[in-house]
C-alpha cells in the first residue's frame, strides 16, 4: 500500500523504515534535507518539496504526519490543502490535542477530505517491537488503511485499534500518557528510598532485575530501568530536570473539567515542574518563613 510520510525526526523515520520493510511504498518529506536522504537510504522514496510529495501520490492520497503537536500541525495542514483533494486523508500520528484534532477534522471533512487521529506509542523501540496505535476517526478510511495500521502495530491483530470517532484516538493516547507519568514517578520513587538507605548497600540494578520477572510490577519501564543502572548505577551525569511533552498537563486538566479525582497523575506533573527551578523561590521562602516562626536554622548557599 502507498502512504506519504512529513516528519523525518527519528521516530517519523523508524515508522517510515518499517513500513518499508512490510512492503509499502512510502513518499517521504522533510524541511531537512539531510533527513530525507537517510530514509531513502532504506528505500524511501524521497520528496524535496511539498509539491513533488503530492505529484508523487496516487489518488486517493494517504499523508501520515509526526510532526510537533500546536502550530506545526495547522501549518502543515494548511500547506496541504491547496493541493490534496477531495477523497484523500491525512493522518496525525503525533501528540496533539484531542479539541485541536477535532476542530481540524470538521475543517477537512468539509472539504472532502478524511482527517484520522492515531495516537503514537512505542517510542524509539517501535522500529523492533511495533508501535501501540490508538485510532479516532471515521470507520471507512480507517478501514482503508488498515494494512498500514497492521504493519507498524506488534502484530496485525495486537497493538492497535480503532477507539472512536476524530478526536477518540489522541484523547486515549493523551490519558495513556498520563498514566505514564503516574507509573514513572512510582518508580523513581522507590528506588530513590531504596537507595537513600545507605546501611544496607542495596545493589539497585539487582533490584531491579529482581522485579522484572514474577514482580506483580514488572513492566517495559522496569526493562528500562534495568538496562539504564547497568549502564550509570550512579546515574552519573544526568541532571535532575524532567521535561514534558504536554499531555500529562492535558490529562490533569481533562481530570479537573470530568471532575475525577487524579492525584497520582497530577502530583507527578508537578514533580516535573518542580525538578527544572534549580532556584526554587518557593523553598527559600519556605526556609525563612520556618526561621520567622520558630528560630530553625537557615542554610545559606
Amino acid at each position: 500500500m502507498e502512504l506519504g510520510m512529513i516528519g523525518l525526526g527519528r521516530m517519523g523515520a523508524n515508522m517510515t523504515e518499517r513500513l518499508v520493510r512490510g512492503g509499502h511504498k512510502v513518499v517521504a518529506y522533510d524541511r531537512n534535507s539531510e533527513a530525507i536522504d537517510r530514509v531513502a537510504g532504506f528505500g524511501a522514496l524521497p520528496a524535496h518539496s511539498l509539491a513533488d510529495f503530492v505529484a508523487r501520490l496516487q489518488p486517493p492520497r494517504a499523508v501520515w504526519l509526526m510532526v510537533p503537536s500546536g502550530k506545526p500541525v495547522d501549518e502543515t495542514i494548511s500547506a496541504l490543502k491547496g493541493s490534496i483533494e477531495r477523497g484523500d486523508v491525512v493522518i496525525d500520528g503525533g501528540n496533539s490535542n484531542y479539541k485541536d484534532t477535532m476542530r481540524r477534522a470538521e475543517d477537512l471533512i468539509a472539504s472532502g477530505i478524511d482527517y484520522i487521529d492515531c495516537g503514537t506509542s512505542g517510542g524509539i523501540w517501535g522500529l523492533k517491537e511495533g508501535y501501540s496505535l490508538m485510532i479516532g476517526g471515521a470507520r471507512a478510511p480507517v478501514e482503508r488503511l488498515t494494512p498500514i495500521f497492521q504493519t507498524l502495530a506488534p502484530a496485525h491483530d495486537q497493538g492497535w485499534g480503532h477507539v472512536g470517532p476524530s478526536g477518540a484516538g489522541h484523547f486515549v493516547k493523551m490519558i495513556h500518557n498520563g498514566i505514564e507519568y503516574g507509573m514513572m514517578q512510582a518508580y523513581a520513587e522507590g528506588f530513590a528510598i531504596i537507595q537513600r538507605k545507605k546501611e544496607f548497600n542495596i545493589d539497585l540494578h539487582q533490584v531491579s532485575e529482581i522485579w522484572r520477572t514474577g514482580s506483580v510490577v514488572r513492566s517495559w519501564l522496569l526493562d528500562l530501568i534495568a538496562e539504564g543502572l547497568k549502564d550509570n548505577p550512579a546515574l552519573t551525569g544526568i541532571k535532575p530536570y524532567v521535561d514534558d511533552s504536554g499531555e500529562g498537563r492535558w490529562t490533569a486538566f481533562e481530570a479537573v473539567d470530568l471532575d475525577v479525582f487524579a492525584p497520582v497523575i497530577t502530583l507527578s506533573l508537578l514533580e516535573r515542574l518542580r525538578s527544572r527551578d534549580t532556584d526554587s523561590f518557593s523553598d527559600k521562602l519556605l526556609a525563612m518563613m520556618r526561621h520567622e516562626f520558630g528560630g530553625h536554622a537557615i542554610k545559606k548557599d
